[in-house]
């Protein structure tokens, strides 16, 4: 006979089991932009907006891939000389990223490719980088369900 905490941690689990078979919050390799072609496709053709100090710019992939997003994160020379600052405003962009893609993951159809610029010209915090993160993430999925609409 399971007792009450082991009812519980086994509702936990299955929770935990469930949220996790539908969406990992990893950032593995196949998720990540490396594609030259798919790179200048973007620049050339993708579609892009900002909020605070990022910029998204996106396309859709009409390829078919194992996964739905492909992303990369860039940070100009221009504005940061120093390359431990670039890399540590990329590994804030990456895991702001990682832990917000759930807000367009399981909502929008279809395969794309993301490229996120910092345009700031200051060190960020990891919640400026988040705050940001979210809003582009918001302002994209409303592009895409209006997009479904008309």
């Amino acid at each position: 006979m399971l007792s009450t905490n082991d009812k519980c941690h086994k509702t936990h689990t299955v929770n935990f089991i469930y949220f996790y078979a539908n969406m990992s919050m990893k950032f593995p390799k196949k998720e990540k932009l490396k594609s030259k072609k798919l790179i200048d496709a973007l620049f050339k053709e993708g579609k892009s907006f900002s909020a605070y100090s990022l910029k998204l710019i996106y396309l859709k992939v009409e390829t078919p891939t194992d996964v739905q997003f492909k992303t990369g994160v860039a940070v100009p020379k221009k504005n940061f000389k120093s390359a431990v600052q670039r890399n540590r405003i990329k590994r804030l962009m990456r895991e702001s990223f990682r832990l917000n893609k759930h807000m367009v993951f399981n909502n929008s159809e279809g395969n794309f490719a993301f490229l996120f610029l910092y345009l700031g010209k200051e060190l960020p915090t990891y919640l400026e980088v988040e705050k940001g993160m979210r809003i582009i993430l918001q302002k994209f999925q409303k592009k895409i369900d209006d997009a479904k609409v008309d």
